[in-house]
């Protein structure tokens, strides 16, 4: 499996920033509209792409635990919830529980996640381009299309359907 260069990857996305606000601002009009071609294109994409050859968002970003998530993995890794937060999670500017420091500490050496079946809600759906009402997460999917190779082909095809 070969391992998809970041540094490429951040040069070529960062250089795109701009069309993307853009294309964010075209999608805004469309509202409700949209899903159905983010879906299309999320499946096209995930046909061809392999998330273990990358693991950038394991690398870069943490995500949003739910009291849910700290209760099945406190008990999958055998510790009181109390304890796993100590270890693993601060609180951050908005109140939310999140990883102290990434890359994530559930990230193995071969990018497989240690606690894959047991892994956060937020990390299950990332990058949360095939779910409902995705005018209403335009601004974060932006953001996840510099992190995202995905998300970055992603963009790409709807700039190309929607011409």
């Amino acid at each position: 499996m070969k391992q998809l260069d970041i540094d490429n990857f951040n040069q070529k996305v960062a250089k795109k920033a701009d069309a993307n606000r853009q294309l964010v601002q075209d999608l805004r009009k469309r509202k409700k509209k949209i899903d159905g071609v983010f879906h299309a294109s999320h499946y096209e994409v995930f046909e061809e792409m392999d998330c273990l050859t990358c693991a950038n968002c394991c690398k870069t970003t943490g995500p949003l635990f739910l009291d849910s998530d700290i209760e099945r993995l406190s008990k999958v890794l055998k510790m009181k919830p109390a304890i796993f937060i100590q270890e693993y999670l601060r609180i951050d500017e908005e109140g939310d529980h999140v990883l102290q420091s990434t890359p994530c500490a559930f990230l193995g050496h071969d990018n497989k996640c240690i606690v894959y079946e047991d892994r956060p809600k937020a990390c299950r759906e990332y990058p949360h381009t095939n779910r409902k009402n995705m005018h209403q997460i335009l601004k974060l999917t932006e953001k996840n299309a510099l992190i995202c190779p995905a998300v970055d082909k992603i963009f790409d095809a709807i700039r190309i359907k929607l011409g």
